[in-house]
């Protein structure tokens, strides 16, 4: 693949030979931010786990303590006081049939959807829509719920949902190159020490493989699994 100027003098920033600690992998990633936006930092951690399966698949959500730094769209679909309740804590749509209808046609411009259980008979039958999309309400990822007001304040907080992909990683964003150094570790700590509690009984051997940093437009940056597992004791 034929990579561009910019990329080839990021790429000189990291020594492709060294696995960093995790506070030196946040150091050089936000070196390697050299976009025009303010880039999201992902983190990438590939797990010994086979998700095809079901016993060893690994899903949650968890609330970075800094948020992502994203403005995120949320949708609403429920029916009656509800509608109230998560308008009060702030969700930027809120309705039930002009919202089904409006998904059917394609309108996705929202970036969580979260539902009432009675609704979801009708929300279900937009599973081939909204799956495929990552946008499908879920009772595991807690946007099934009754008590929508909370769930709209922690999405808007900075409460991410993540799941392993067939290859056995998670790819989450754990903020932005703006965030100052300790934010981005306070993220990155509070994400890892989610997934390791996830750890499914079934899976055996070394959950936690490998642990990678990278910004949205810059190389990759591997760190040293060991030292990490270190600094989050």
């Amino acid at each position: 693949m034929k990579r561009s100027k910019r990329y080839r003098q990021l790429l000189e920033l990291v020594d492709r030979n060294k696995r960093y600690s995790l506070e030196e992998g946040i150091k050089l990633v936000k070196k390697t931010a050299s976009a025009k936006f303010d880039e999201s930092v992902e983190m990438a951690i590939r797990l010994g786990v086979d998700p095809r399966k079901a016993d060893q698949m690994v899903r949650g959500t968890v609330t970075l303590p800094h948020g992502t730094g994203k403005e995120v769209k949320v949708l609403v679909l429920t029916k009656g006081p509800k509608a109230k309740e998560a308008e009060e804590a702030g969700a930027d749509y809120v309705g039930f049939e002009e919202y089904i209808e409006k998904i059917k046609q394609g309108w996705d411009d929202v970036d969580v959807i979260i539902a009432t259980p009675d609704v979801m008979s009708e929300v279900g039958k937009l599973g081939r829509v909204l799956g495929p999309k990552g946008l499908m309400p879920n009772p595991k990822s807690g946007t099934v719920t009754m008590n929508v007001g909370q769930a709209v304040k922690e999405v808007k907080a900075g409460r991410i949902e993540f799941r392993v992909d067939r290859y056995g990683i998670i790819h989450a964003a754990i903020g932005k190159a703006s965030f100052e150094e300790d934010k981005l570790l306070e993220n990155a700590k509070t994400l890892l020490d989610t997934v390791i509690r996830l750890k499914p009984p079934a899976a055996k051997g070394q959950y936690i493989r490998s642990i990678a940093l990278s910004t949205t437009m810059g190389p990759g940056i591997k760190l040293d699994r060991n030292q990490v597992m270190l600094e989050l004791r």
